[in-house]
């Protein structure tokens, strides 16, 4: 075990206000592909650039084109927690996490065990209609070739956020409670690219930042530890 993974394990011994937040990168280990590396969605070829198909507007007008995206790319079968995933549960199961926050939308925490699992752009195990908000089961939209439909003849979309649609305010009012509150916060899997969510960085107010990510990131230089590694092998030896 290297010296910053064992500071890292040594401060989670200590402390039981710990918040995670997590991106892509973390569940890239368990197979699903990351929106913005070289091998990411972002990267690969479309009828449309991933960023307009997964918008509010182009869901409204083309919703056949968004399903057609949507049960390709976005539905990925067999697809477990990793150890990342797992450490988190477990570190929450020992009273030492207090929040995992994530901007992934493929449920593994839950499916790992973590109980309160802050979702900033929802679930793709989630689904309502657009026009009425009945809630259906995923399997409506995850699976099939047509424009799932609700009974009131509205179009059945995933829980998720799509581009152009606003974060949950409760979700992220909890969020930066958390944060705003924690001993360590440990960062992972995430470029922070990405805002307003990687704006919630600025309300940390401890002197335990910790970021978990293969590349640098714009933040590295104010965290007090950096760790350069796939995150599953360092949740892996702590």
């Amino acid at each position: 075990m290297n010296e910053s993974i064992q500071k890292l394990k040594d401060w989670i011994q200590e402390s039981d206000n710990i918040v995670f937040f997590g991106g892509a990168g973390v569940s890239t280990e368990s197979g699903i592909p990351d929106f913005r590396s070289v091998d990411g969605l972002y990267n690969q070829k479309w009828d449309y650039p991933p960023e307009t198909i997964l918008s509010h507007s182009f869901f409204n007008r083309y919703p056949d084109e968004y399903y057609r995206f949507h049960r390709e790319k976005l539905v990925i079968e067999g697809v477990k927690p990793n150890r990342a995933h797992i450490r988190l549960a477990e570190l929450e199961e020992e009273g030492k996490l207090r929040a995992v926050i994530t901007q992934n939308i493929d449920g593994l925490h839950q499916a790992a065990g973590s109980k309160n699992v802050l979702e900033l752009h929802g679930s793709i195990l989630r689904a309502y209609c657009s026009r009425c908000g009945r809630k259906y089961p995923a399997d409506m939209m995850n699976y099939g070739t047509d424009v799932p439909k609700c009974s009131c003849g509205g179009v059945i979309r995933p829980d998720i956020v799509l581009y152009e649609e606003p974060l949950n305010d409760g979700i992220m009012t909890s969020a930066i409670q958390y944060i705003r509150n924690a001993d360590i916060l440990i960062i992972g899997g995430t470029s922070l690219n990405v805002y307003p969510a990687a704006g919630l960085i600025n309300y940390y107010n401890g002197n335990k930042l910790v970021l978990v990510n293969l590349s640098e990131t714009p933040y590295d230089r104010y965290a007090n530890l950096v760790i350069h590694e796939k995150i599953g092998e360092v949740f892996g030896q702590i």
